[in-house]
């Protein structure tokens, strides 16, 4: 409460005093014990939280259980719920105005809304559209008694901006959040626009080492063996990028179009991540072992998807119990939710548990149009696309018209940038492909633009009782393409790749294709019969980590190239191994220490490199002595982490950062460049670094170096090539030029002293890494643009975290951008399969979506230390953890006053 009332205070004192009242920030918590009616319900449900404010909730049918849902969703996520739908119907302009208008234009272009809206109408299960209806229900029944500042204090802040206010839920609404995950999960398409602009400037050799083959040898892929993969009738694509049926070039295409790619890069990259802030390097981690190696003689399962961090946490936990399990009401599941979208996504029922993770499957294309007066070029004919108008509404100003333009092969996305205005008027063209005039245009195939019933695939897996009801309902699941691991009680385990996957003529989808040549076209999907699939492998093991789900050279299908290169996943299986080879056992304790190494693989390969390369300067080798003897651990309290990972990112700027093409280079961080006279002082009387600045351009999320393990590879690679050019470097007014490998490391360890010396002391016995790399919170909205002391009320933080990229602790970090975490496990679970009750979990942040609430961010401390809460399953653990019940009856609705004592 102290806290509070100095928000208040500093609030008043700047003329917000009149709204932001003790009772404006109170107004929202929601009623968590008593009784509360709600129209609709066939009978009373039970709402238990425990003292983390996590619910279970008890009903006697299926559908008043979720009507349950969506009231106790809109109870503690509304204001979360409420952008998150505005983002997928391309809305935001109606909230927020103007600064969204481009935003909305790029979403409505995709059409996400229309598409969730034929999937409601024509690709549903009955009962999947009772559940969503009923859902809505009980979002709306919360609505009904409640607005503004009543609802979220982010309302009252809207106030100053707009009349705004919220209309009712729709279930197209939870249907449209799977368009906004399969997008952030989509796989390669950032890759395929950086290859592109890459080869303007570069050689194809050169770009062959900046993405470099899948390291079989070294790193295990997913599957060994598939359980059954088909008669092999679908068709692979040749793995190039060149040719057509005309004889037409797409690489030559592909240079006309530069400065449009460029542009489309740029728009990608301000697009926001429903699943967090957008970027390189997402993944997650997931794996199961037998009982035959667990120390509870059933399976354990482990998961923690790795997002960009958000506040609140993407997830939201929560139990969905029958009160008796039958044919009619089958649902007695727990585990993580989507605030917005009733079921559980990933956890367990009292038969199986299941977890994801991404596949990474190439399922966008990105193809070039040429358009002339209404038409675009189809296989030698002119076609009319088609067009659409919509209309955005902007908050505070004018309303904005747009036309949405479409081939046959996909909706127009460059029209949504005005540097697409602008085009290459240089660029080899081959006589085979169209004149390019003034320029092509650019459409996207996503496998996400057809209706599907992936929500069907939701209640399928909360009520499968086996491997068989299992992957029935993965079957379902068509994007985004996951991973998916099994375990059941009666002891087995298993894998599925879901999804559509396109299966490709000409091309292999790692450049943009020529639109105007069919050959280029997708021929159809990869059979679910004929994806990846493992049951009860004999090593007894499964893991995934975004790495190969198999070797190319024993599947018929073409996947992707753009894997993930394996770095946490054998990590991952080293560490079974070492323990089970012997006649060990995997306990709970192994896999929550599993879950939690901070080992940086790629340290095991650079260390002695840099540890042999002698250094004169004294001031340096005091830092290099730190990595004799590391253990490679990125512990937040490591100097040495902290040394090395500095060197990491300097390498990676001396080694590519101004060899890539201006389309990827924005400004960026400076670096300290230590004067030439080595007699100079290192800090003036108030200890500040006297150091000169050298400002060079760094590149975006979606091109620079960012640290992951494709890096790593680059890196791994080129070591044992001491003159590439890739170690080259210009010379600066302070350092003459690299001409070798141990000329630019040397440099980059002397760079990493004057930076932390910059940014953590002279003294390194004062270094550690958790104060580099530090954890923010940032609600995704209001926190991010709003007024300062808003942001300030809103947001959390800094935590100093352990782990870095592509550790299996996942803490990642950009090399562009400092030091920051920019992807986390977003949640992590262990199921124990021989005892539900015995499992763990833990949250980002915390149930609540309310600042200053207590559960808005109580498990972050803990998520940060590595630690789990307890999670019951059975009614008898979850009873003895209860600390607030509320009964939600049937009956007209009453106003909610959310005064009770577990409000405080």
């Amino acid at each position: 409460m102290f806290v509070i009332a100095v928000v208040l205070i500093v609030l008043s004192g700047l003329g917000y005093g009149a709204f932001w009242t003790v009772s404006t920030v109170r107004a929202s918590y929601p009623q968590v014990s008593g009784e509360i009616e709600i129209d609709g319900l066939n009978g009373p449900v039970t709402v238990q939280r425990d003292g983390n404010g996590i619910p279970r909730l008890y009903a006697d049918t299926a559908e008043d259980l979720f009507r349950a849902q969506g009231y106790v969703h809109a109870q503690d996520r509304f204001w979360e719920m409420d952008v998150r739908r505005h983002m997928t119907s391309g809305r935001l302009s109606e909230m927020f105005g103007e600064g969204q208008v481009e935003t909305d234009a790029f979403l409505r272009t995709l059409g996400w809304r229309q598409i969730a809206q034929q999937e409601y109408d024509e690709e549903l299960a009955p009962e999947t559209k009772a559940y969503l209806e009923a859902y809505a229900e009980g979002v709306n029944s919360y609505l009904g008694t409640r607005s503004g500042a009543e609802l979220s204090v982010e309302y009252a802040a809207l106030g100053f901006l707009n009349d705004y206010a919220p209309e009712p839920w729709d279930p197209v609404d939870s249907v449209a959040w799977l368009k906004a995950m399969a997008w952030d999960l989509r796989g390669n398409m950032e890759d395929e626009v950086d290859r592109s602009l890459l080869a303007g400037r570069l050689s194809p050799e050169q770009i062959e080492e900046l993405y470099p083959g899948y390291p079989y040898d070294r790193n295990n892929p997913i599957v060994e063996a598939i359980g059954d993969q088909g008669d092999g009738s679908g068709t692979a694509g040749d793995g190039t990028a060149d040719g057509s049926a005309d004889g037409s070039s797409a690489d030559d295409a592909v240079g006309g179009v530069g400065t449009q790619l460029g542009a489309l890069a740029a728009t990608l990259d301000e697009i926001p991540a429903l699943l967090g802030p957008a970027g390189p390097g997402i993944g997650s981690n997931s794996w199961v072992v037998s009982g035959e190696y667990t120390t509870t003689g059933l399976p354990l399962l482990a998961n923690d998807p790795h997002l960009g961090p958000s506040l609140p946490s993407v997830w939201y936990q929560m139990g969905l119990y029958c009160n008796e399990v039958t044919a009619e009401c089958p649902f007695e599941v727990s585990g993580f939710s989507f605030s917005g979208m009733p079921g559980v996504v990933i956890g367990h029922n009292e038969d199986i548990a299941w977890g994801f993770t991404n596949l990474g499957a190439d399922v966008t294309d990105l193809r070039l149009e040429k358009l002339n007066d209404g038409n675009y070029l189809r296989d030698g004919e002119q076609k009319p696309y088609e067009t659409r108008t919509e209309l955005i509404k902007v908050a505070g100003g004018e309303d904005r018209e747009i036309t949405v333009r479409s081939t046959e092969n996909g909706p127009i996305v460059s029209d949504r940038h005005d540097d697409f205005a602008e085009t290459g008027q240089t660029a080899p063209v081959d006589a085979g492909a169209p004149d390019r005039g003034n320029g092509y245009a650019v459409s996207l195939s996503w496998t996400a633009l057809e209706p599907a019933n992936t929500m069907d695939a939701v209640f399928g897996l909360n009520t499968a009782t086996d491997f068989d009801a299992f992957r029935a309902a993965a079957a379902d699941f068509a994007v985004p393409a996951q991973n998916m691991i099994y375990a059941d009680t009666s002891g087995n385990i298993g894998y599925q790749a879901p999804g559509r996957i396109p299966v490709r003529g000409e091309g292999d989808g790692r450049y943009p294709a020529p639109g105007w040549d069919p050959a280029y076209d997708w021929t159809g999907y990869v059979p679910f019969e004929e994806l990846p699939w493992e049951l009860n492998p004999e090593r007894g093991y499964i893991v995934t980590a975004n790495q190969a789900v198999i070797d190319p050279a024993s599947y018929e299908h073409f996947l992707t190239e753009d894997w993930s290169y394996g770095t946490r996943s054998q990590r991952i299986e080293d560490l079974l191994v070492s323990k089970i080879e012997d006649g060990g056992k995997i306990s709970m304790g192994d896999m929550q220490s599993i879950q939690i190494d901070n080992s940086n693989e790629m340290a095991r390969v650079l260390v002695p490199y840099l540890l042999d390369i002698e250094i004169s300067d004294p001031y340096v080798r005091e830092a290099q002595e730190l990595l004799e003897g590391w253990d490679y651990s990125q512990d937040s309290d490591s100097a040495a982490a902290a040394y090395y990972n500095a060197v990491w990112a300097n390498t990676l700027q001396l080694a590519f950062g101004h060899k890539l093409p201006k389309e990827l280079r924005v400004e960026g961080q400076c670096l300290r460049v230590r004067p030439a006279d080595d007699s100079a002082p290192l800090e003036d009387a108030n200890g500040q670094a006297l150091f000169d600045t050298e400002c060079g351009e760094r590149s975006p999320d979606s091109a620079w170096p960012d640290g992951g393990d494709r890096w790593f590879e680059v890196v791994r690679v080129l070591i044992e090539e001491p003159d590439s050019d890739w170690w080259t470097t210009p010379a600066t007014r302070t350092e003459p030029a690299a001409t070798d490998r141990d000329e630019l490391l040397a440099r980059a360890m002397r760079d990493a002293r004057w930076e932390l010396t910059a940014k953590l002391g002279k003294d390194i016995d004062t270094w550690s890494w958790g104060r580099l790399h530090q954890l923010t919170l940032t609600n995704q909205t209001l926190g991010e643009e709003g007024p300062g002391p808003l942001r300030w009320m809103l947001n959390r933080g800094p935590w100093n975290l352990s782990g870095g990229a592509d550790a299996v602790n996942a803490t990642a970090w950009n090399a562009a951008g400092g030091y920051e975490t920019t992807w986390v496990p977003s949640m992590r679970m262990i199921v124990s399969l021989a005892d539900f009750d015995e499992s763990l979990w833990i949250n980002l942040s915390g149930a609540s979506g309310h600042a200053y609430h207590e559960h808005y961010t109580d498990q972050t401390g803990m998520w940060a230390r590595g630690e789990f809460l307890p999670w019951p399953s059975s009614a008898e653990a979850v009873a003895e953890r209860t600390r607030d019940t509320l009964t939600l009856t049937p009956g007209g609705a009453r106003e909610d006053t959310g005064e009770d004592a577990g409000d405080e």
